[in-house]
């Protein structure tokens, strides 16, 4: 008889909290007092939808965004204020800015909106750049580039944008977007840095910025988790790409990969995920985030229920 899965927290409703935002992962709770609470479920989101629950994903994501808030920290200020939860951050309320900067250095990706995707459909010139012909699937960039795209609230679709387009929309000004892009390469190189000391190709990411109520852009949201980034294993890239396979990865791509392959996940239903397939992905999150961090994973006291904990934890936030 197998062992009970561990509990999972799909839904983050905290009663007499005041307003309450769920988003695609995170629950928020807007304090008066100008903070606001970020609960990170355990839902996985791909293709603007919900594709299942994964036990310790929340987790796993708060405390990897946190080793990187940390060290990134002297490089652009971000907005948190304190962990009072394994899966809760207190962050400043900030204004976020409507436009998500993703840095990619491959030629990756498996969404509509990828440069891979865009790539093998005969695109060459996308979110402002122009890519050179030949490139092969997965293999690195020229030099890292910048795809933003608008940042979909109310659980909208992202989509592409291009410098001029985010400037003539008036979505950033030009003194906004000249830093965020700042921000975003330097971070990234940080991150490349870092992942590469542990053995690990940082192959690209999203970041959000926000406004504080001096008007500063802070880093928002999350940075460098296996849900913002992808990462791939550096010692077996190089096989894997000369072979034209699929670069062994900590990322969800492999359950994206899944569902694309047995459905058009942004018009289908999606079909039911295995439970071996959300046990095994339990499983990489947590090999993710030792792997990223060099710290071994802390897995919940198994006598409370995660959303009891947390409840517990932030009673002095009532």
């Amino acid at each position: 008889m197998q062992p009970p899965a561990p509990p999972a927290l799909a839904d983050a409703t905290l009663p007499g909290f005041p307003n309450h935002y769920r988003g695609k992962v995170r629950d928020t709770y807007d304090l008066a007092d100008g903070r606001i609470i970020i609960v990170a479920s355990d839902r996985l989101s791909a293709f603007d939808r919900i594709l299942a629950v994964v036990p310790h994903k929340g987790q796993v994501l708060t405390q990897t965004a946190r080793y990187w808030f940390e060290r990134t920290a002297d490089i652009c200020p971000n907005h948190v204020l304190e962990y009072p939860d394994p899966n809760v951050v207190i962050g400043q309320r900030l204004s976020i800015l409507p436009v998500e900067i993703v840095v990619r250095d491959y030629l990756a990706g498996t969404t509509g909106t990828s440069i891979l995707t865009l790539y093998r459909q005969g695109e060459r010139s996308m979110y402002g750049h122009t890519l050179p012909d030949g490139l092969r699937d997965n293999q690195r960039l020229p030099h890292p580039i910048i795809t933003p795209s608008t940042k979909a609230f109310d659980a909208g679709h992202d989509e592409p944008l291009t410098p001029e387009e985010i400037l003539e929309r008036g979505l950033l000004t030009p003194e906004q977007w000249d830093a965020v892009s700042a921000y975003a390469l330097a971070l990234f190189a940080r991150g490349q840095s870092l992942a590469a000391a542990r053995g690990l190709i940082l192959v690209d990411t999203k970041y959000e910025f926000g406004i504080d109520a001096e008007g500063r852009i802070l880093l928002a949201d999350e940075i460098h988790t296996p849900d913002s980034s992808r990462y791939w294993i550096g010692e077996t890239y190089p096989a894997k790409f000369a072979a034209g396979e699929r670069p062994d990865s900590f990322d969800k791509d492999f359950m994206r990969s899944w569902v694309a392959a047995r459905c058009d996940p942004y018009v289908d239903a999606i079909p039911e995920i295995p439970t071996d397939m959300i046990e095994e992905t339990s499983k990489v999150y947590i090999r993710a985030f030792e792997a990223i961090t060099g710290q071994p994973f802390q897995p919940p006291a198994a006598d409370e229920p995660v959303l009891d904990r947390i409840r517990r934890n932030l009673a002095p936030y009532r």
